[in-house]
């Protein structure tokens, strides 16, 4: 049986708090022990980009992709609400199929976080048409995965669609 959406969400938000004890740690980490760190995010908007998506982005990435494809195949989240990602055959996905559905999970987040460093340094400067285009992009992509996970047969997300997987409750 199909994980609702619900249980999606509430597995996300407990994986989110070991997010957010890294967020802290890193935080911690970049102000007090090494600040020296800090001058990655005032120079170059690419190089601080760069710098957040591998401080930030790939961490969380590299979390997801692989506690969903190694060992029971669940995330902490995932495990606490009795759910995984399987293939459609009921298979774990394999690390590189898991990578892949994490990243497009995550493309709202990671373009959300370009529009950041961008937006930051504009002032009073009017905003690009651009960059209100990608922020609607973020919206868009965001509404797409909540109304196919919410309408499609299996609640697949438009991730899971392309990688061709599916959350399931699982008996463990």
């Amino acid at each position: 049986m199909n994980a609702s959406v619900i249980q999606r969400f509430k597995a996300f938000l407990i994986d989110y708090l070991l997010i957010a004890g890294y967020l802290l740690s890193l935080m911690v980490l970049t102000v007090f022990i090494f600040p020296s760190l800090q001058s990655f995010f005032q120079g170059s908007l690419v190089i601080a980009q760069f710098t957040g998506f591998l401080m930030v982005t790939l961490p969380v990435t590299i979390y997801f992709a692989a506690f969903d494809s190694l060992g029971k195949g669940q995330t902490f989240g995932k495990r606490k609400m009795k759910i995984r990602v399987v293939t459609l055959d009921g298979q774990k996905p394999d690390l590189l199929r898991s990578a892949i559905r994490n990243l497009l999970k995550f493309v709202p987040w990671e373009l959300s976080h370009f529009l950041v460093y961008r937006l930051m340094v504009l002032g009073n400067d009017p905003v690009p048409v651009f960059y209100m285009v990608a922020g609607g992009f973020v919206y868009v992509l965001m509404f797409v995965y909540l109304t196919t996970a919410i309408f499609s047969n299996r609640k697949q997300t438009l991730y899971d669609w392309v990688v061709k997987t599916q959350v399931v409750k699982s008996s463990s």
